[in-house]
């Protein structure tokens, strides 16, 4: 066991990956996980009812796994807004967000239009802790860390899903960099607000 998770648990949600980077969500059953993984399809259903509930896992474990994984708070605003590019460039570059890009983009649509996620939940609480610290310190501006985190969140997950659609306009090295200049501008404090 790792990390408090069963073995089994993390091998059916490694077979999983390995279904869906093959195939995609839609070509991907419960038994197709499971045979990939050597186990009996009840074995699975004990860990999750379908194989919507183990994607909907697997999007979570992949995409809060590139969360930081240091928890100190950042030292500067260009601290805190390399630690946010950095965590966007890592779920931009994740093999499941391509995949799903690809042979899934109603997946995304749901999760940009209807409704929030597990994983966007857990990134927005540990953005609003990150920009609350950084507002005790007196490098992020003023306003709510919740508000601020969310519009982070926003502008982060737009530049993440639509980041091969501007690709002749912003190659690998300048979407990063352009991601610099927006989220620094928008939790810089106005001049006179700075300490």
């Amino acid at each position: 066991m790792a990390d408090g998770v069963p073995d089994t648990e993390t091998a059916i949600l490694d077979a999983a990956l390995a279904e869906v980077l093959a195939h995609g969500i839609r070509r991907t059953t419960a038994s197709d996980i499971a045979r990939r993984c050597g186990i009996a399809r009840q074995t699975l259903y004990r860990y999750w009812p379908d194989a919507q509930a183990v994607f909907a896992a697997l999007v979570t474990r992949e995409l809060v796994a590139a969360l930081p994984a240091e928890a100190g708070d950042s030292a500067d605003l260009g601290e805190l807004v390399a630690l946010l590019v950095e965590t966007a460039d890592r779920v931009r570059r994740l093999p499941l967000v391509d995949r799903l890009r690809d042979t899934d983009p109603e997946l995304f649509a749901r999760y940009i239009l209807d409704r929030l996620g597990t994983s966007q939940r857990a990134i927005h609480a540990e953005t609003a802790r990150r920009i609350a610290a950084g507002q005790r310190a007196g490098f992020v501006r003023a306003g709510e860390p919740p508000q601020l985190a969310a519009m982070v969140l926003l502008v982060a997950q737009s530049a993440v899903q639509s980041a091969p659609l501007v690709a002749e306009w912003l190659p690998e090295g300048a979407w990063r960099a352009e991601l610099v200049h927006a989220l620094r501008g928008y939790l810089a404090p106005a001049v006179g607000e700075q300490r």
